[in-house]
């Protein structure tokens, strides 16, 4: 599968159990090694847990998206305006099909949602240690724009990179 044309479509609530699993496939095959088992478990739970995403779904200023591959679903962006900016708050693509443009045409989807709705720029928050994150980020327009640690709660913090795309 080179650079698959993917199908983009909103997440429903039918979708919720699969896009909480998904999440959890993809964060267990990336984050060890960036945070702890013990952070990935909490911040799944916070962000991923079935009334967290059934809550985000009915928020008008949220966005989910699903991206498919044929039937198999491979990955979602998760947007929003916060704090009066046009955030992509979660993009996940499965591993197996990383780096084949996948991320890109969501990114694609959420910066036209983002101009369609008059924002200047796209913003994102990534871990410091998400190295191909942060590359694949680079190519596709955003450049670090302020470094930030977030508490989250837990006892966990968030040391991230906010990087911003203009548009």
């Amino acid at each position: 599968m080179n650079s698959p044309n993917i199908q983009i479509r909103p997440v429903t609530p039918p979708d919720v159990p699969a896009i909480s699993a998904l999440a959890r496939e993809i964060w267990q095959a990336t984050y060890p090694g960036i945070i702890t088992q013990a952070q990935i478990d909490f911040m799944l739970e916070q962000r991923y847990g079935h009334e967290r995403l059934y809550d985000d779904l009915e928020d008008a200023d949220k966005w989910l998206d699903q991206g498919f591959y044929g039937e198999r679903r491979i990955g979602f962006a998760f947007s929003e305006i916060y704090q009066d900016e046009f955030k992509l708050d979660k993009l996940y693509i499965h591993p197996d099909v990383q780096r084949r443009g996948v991320g890109g045409q969501l990114i694609t989807h959420v910066t036209a949602r983002a101009e369609k709705l008059g924002y200047p720029c796209v913003i994102l928050a990534v871990n410091k240690r998400n190295e191909k994150a942060i590359s694949s980020y680079r190519k596709y327009g955003f450049a670090v724009r302020e470094t930030i640690v977030a508490d989250i709660g837990g006892g966990f913090v968030m040391d991230d990179y906010i990087m911003e795309k203009k548009l």
